[in-house]
C-alpha cells in the first residue's frame, strides 16, 4: 500500500512538473513590456491580451522564453514602421508555431487600430502566417485596420522608435538593413 501511494505521489509530481514545462500560456489582461535596443534605449509597451489573445500570448510567451534577446531591428521604412524579431535577421525567419490572424478580414473583431505606436504581428500573404516578427508604427496607418493583428501600443519610447528609423542605413527601397548595421534588441522583458 505504501508503495502504491509513493508511486502515485511520484507520478503526480512528475505530471505537474511536465505540465509546467510544456505548452504556452494563454495570457489575459494588459501587460507591460520593455524592449531594450542596444545604443538606443528602451521602448515600453502595453500589450493587450484581451483584444488579441492569441497574438499577444505568442509575443509574451516568446519574450518570457528569451526568444527576442539578441535579435535585431532588421527593417525600417522611415515614416511608417520599424520591424524586429526575425531569427534570420532578414524577414524570413519564423518561430515554431504560427498564430491565427486576429483581425477583421480574417473573421476576428480586434478593436485595436493601426495608429502611431501600435505594435503588430508581421505576416506574409497568408493571413495566419504570423509567428514572431513584429512592427511598431511611426505614424497612423488606419487604412490597414482589419488586415493586421495589432496587440498593443508604445506607452513610452516613441522617440527611440523615431531615432532608430532616422539613423539606420537601409540597403534599398524595401527598407532592409545590412546585418552588420542592424540595431540589436538586447532584451524583451515582460512585467505582470
Amino acid at each position: 500500500m505504501k508503495r502504491k501511494i509513493a508511486f502515485l505521489l511520484a507520478l503526480l509530481m512528475a505530471a505537474s512538473i511536465l505540465a509546467g514545462c510544456g505548452g504556452n500560456k494563454t495570457w489575459t489582461g494588459k501587460h507591460e513590456v520593455e524592449i531594450t535596443v542596444n545604443n538606443y534605449g528602451t521602448i515600453r509597451l502595453e500589450v493587450d491580451a484581451d483584444s488579441a489573445p492569441k497574438t499577444a500570448s505568442q509575443f509574451l510567451n516568446l519574450a518570457k522564453k528569451g526568444f527576442y534577446n539578441n535579435l535585431t531591428i532588421y527593417r525600417v521604412i522611415d515614416g511608417f514602421a520599424i520591424y524586429g524579431g526575425c531569427p534570420n535577421k532578414n524577414g524570413t525567419g519564423k518561430a515554431s508555431t504560427t498564430v491565427e490572424g486576429e483581425f477583421t478580414s480574417n473573421g476576428f473583431n480586434n478593436p485595436l487600430s493601426m495608429t502611431r505606436g501600435a505594435i503588430g504581428m508581421a505576416r506574409g500573404t497568408d493571413k495566419n502566417s504570423g509567428t514572431c516578427q513584429f512592427f511598431i508604427l511611426q505614424n497612423d496607418a488606419t487604412y490597414l485596420d482589419g488586415d493586421f493583428a495589432v496587440f498593443g501600443y508604445v506607452v513610452s519610447g516613441m522617440d527611440i522608435v523615431d531615432q532608430i528609423a532616422a539613423s539606420v542605413q537601409v540597403t534599398g527601397a524595401d527598407g532592409f538593413i545590412a546585418e552588420v548595421n542592424q540595431p540589436v534588441i538586447t532584451s524583451v522583458k515582460v512585467f505582470g
